[in-house]
């Protein structure tokens, strides 16, 4: 009887996770989107879970710390070991990037690019490596956090699964979205604060559709988390009273005050990573250097070590002088600058959270006196920790939502609410980019968000035009044109130098509209040649098509090689541009909305 349990549940297993019934029911209905979302959630739970094991492991091994303490809060006497740690490795992730340098040219994309450029699309070999580099940077002290190599990894995985799966576009930036949301929840325990990452940073949009694949990802990421490590990411806020009104106006200081520190911290950052560009220092040796620089910090205090775990809650359960917290900020910011700055892998999420903690402190102790406010240090502790990272990382709602659920206080959320939106608008209005976009920016990239532009890339006018052209030489007489060219035979024809270069383009009816006796009035082919400098490039996009077309008021114009050969290759229409790009528009409206 057991025999036949067993098969019978081994039959279901195997039904469940055969590729090619899950290929047909993800593709078919939101259900085994959702499927697919769960199995998701099970992979980033472990990959978390695993990241998080080997990082301990690290700092156990390295740093000689005991099992139960955290690196950042850790009392570590060995002074010549707090110098030598990052920057032995400094030496170890120098090497691996000499390594990489020789065999891998293309940059590595990661999970936001991956969605608005790509279509979902990631190297699970790449993110694997950036995993690794982050561990390495974390586990030698680098004033770095995880959160970057879990979610690389865990989207990673998420994007693999989906391409074996076959996706659709939508759908699989919608699972590169539930492995975001599955390795943030995982690592602070919190399903709505990965759900929300997912959605306001990796996919850029809520929707009806996506909602439940994420969810569950999150859930079901939480809960592997939950049984294979157990830890929990909670702050004890205390008895307080009662939110008064009156204590939203602090709030809404400190969330202002964030946002021109989180500025300042993203502009930091690029500070140093301009300042190593144009040293002369080769990629491989900047790590190790910044190690040196960090592991002189870590001497004055160890707090700057690792994401700062530990140092949040030792500096949250005791009383800091002023002067001490003005110190740990400027040593943490100034670690994780220059961990960035010179090629530690890692992000500022944790970085950002740690740091607006202390913030929050210092503003309560030496802010301006509110006589109605009732909040404690610790409160303004947890609304400036979510101020600042919504400066630095945005997502509001995300900022939100790990405030409410690492409290389970609902009305202290509401007044981080207020904080953070305050924050959000401040950095949108005065600066225009989180960390991340920030960083995009400085690459060349235009994107602001995940938000799918991916598609309009990819809809270029090597894609649109037309191979079959009319072309004749530039020289030739109006009467050797009329030859070959009779009227209703073309609209348009291209005119080529004898180099095959572009040289304009002539309108067929325009000539026969002229006066049969033309050529006694003195006019030549060249009198009707338009468009001299107008035309298109293969690698434009539709967009990029359109603008031009308005410019020069076309209805179609010619397609070169390039600027400098100037061959004629092909012709566009605006008519086929515009309709085109309108399906496509239309297309991802439908998607959107959860038509198609």
């Amino acid at each position: 009887m057991l025999m036949k349990l067993d098969r019978r549940r081994f039959r279901a297993l195997r039904v469940f996770f055969d590729p090619g019934r899950l290929r047909a029911l993800t593709r078919r209905s939101e259900v085994g989107l959702s499927l697919a979302g769960a199995v998701v959630g099970v992979i980033s739970g472990l990959a978390v879970t695993g990241m998080s094991y080997v990082s301990n492991e690290l700092h156990q091994l390295v740093f000689g710390i005991a099992d139960s303490e955290r690196l950042s809060s850790s009392e570590i006497d060995n002074k010549l070991l707090l110098l030598t740690a990052p920057v032995i490795g400094g030496a170890l992730l120098g090497l691996l990037l000499f390594v990489l340098a020789k065999r891998r040219k293309k940059p590595m994309v990661d999970p936001i690019e991956a969605n608005a450029l790509h279509g979902g699309r990631l190297s699970l070999t790449d993110s694997i490596i950036v995993a690794v580099q982050n561990l390495i940077s974390n586990g030698f002290g680098a004033s770095v956090g995880l959160e970057a190599g879990y979610t690389q990894l865990a989207a990673g995985l998420a994007s693999k699964f989906g391409l074996k799966l076959q996706l659709r576009r939508s759908d699989l930036r919608t699972l590169v979205g539930c492995g975001a949301a599955g390795a943030i929840a995982a690592a602070f325990n919190a399903p709505l604060t990965g759900a929300f990452y997912a959605f306001e940073l990796i996919i850029g949009t809520y929707t009806i559709v996506s909602l439940t694949p994420v969810v569950v990802s999150a859930l079901v990421s939480t809960l592997i988390a939950r049984l294979l490590a157990g830890s929990d990411f909670t702050i004890d806020i205390g008895s307080f009273g009662s939110v008064v009104p009156a204590d939203y106006i602090p709030a809404l200081l400190l969330g202002a005050f964030c946002a021109g520190v989180g500025i300042l911290i993203m502009q930091g950052v690029a500070f140093v990573e301009e300042l190593a560009r144009k040293s002369s220092i080769a990629p491989p040796f900047r790590p190790a250097l910044g190690g040196i620089i960090v592991g002189l910090l870590a001497m004055i205090s160890p707090q700057v070590l690792s994401a700062g775990h530990g140092a949040l809650h030792l500096n949250l359960s005791h009383e800091v002088a002023i002067p001490t917290l003005i110190g740990l900020f400027l040593l943490k910011s100034f670690a994780s600058a220059i961990s960035i700055g010179s090629g530690f892998r890692g992000g500022l999420f944790f970085a950002s959270l740690f740091m607006g903690a202390l913030l929050g402190k210092l503003f309560a102790y030496c802010g301006p006196y509110f006589a109605d406010a009732t909040l404690t240090p610790v409160i303004y502790a947890v609304v400036g920790m979510s101020s600042l990272a919504v400066a630095v990382i945005g997502g509001p709602l995300t900022m939100t939502f790990l405030a409410l659920e690492i409290t389970g206080d609902f009305p202290i959320t509401a007044l981080v609410l207020a904080a953070v939106i305050t924050s959000s608008l401040v950095v949108r209005s005065t600066f225009g980019y989180s960390f991340a976009t920030w960083r995009f920016h400085l690459r060349g990239e235009s994107i602001r968000s995940a938000h799918d532009v991916g598609w309009i890339r990819n809809l270029t006018v090597d894609k649109l035009m037309r191979a079959d052209i009319k072309t004749a030489r530039a020289g030739i007489s109006l009467e050797e044109f009329k030859q070959a060219f009779p009227i209703g035979s073309t609209q348009r024809v291209i005119l080529v130098e004898e180099s095959d270069k572009y040289a304009g383009l002539v309108l067929v009816p325009e000539i026969y509209a002229n006066p049969t006796d033309a050529q006694d009035e003195g006019k030549t082919l060249a009198d009707f040649i338009h468009y001299r400098n107008d035309f298109l490039q293969p690698q434009m996009n539709a967009r990029q098509a359109a603008a031009i077309f308005d410019k020069s008021e076309s209805e179609a114009l010619a397609v070169v090689n390039n600027l400098i050969e100037r061959k004629v290759i092909g012709q566009l229409s605006e008519s086929y541009t515009l309709r085109r790009y309108s399906e496509e528009l239309d297309r991802r409206r439908r998607e959107v909305s959860g038509e198609i």
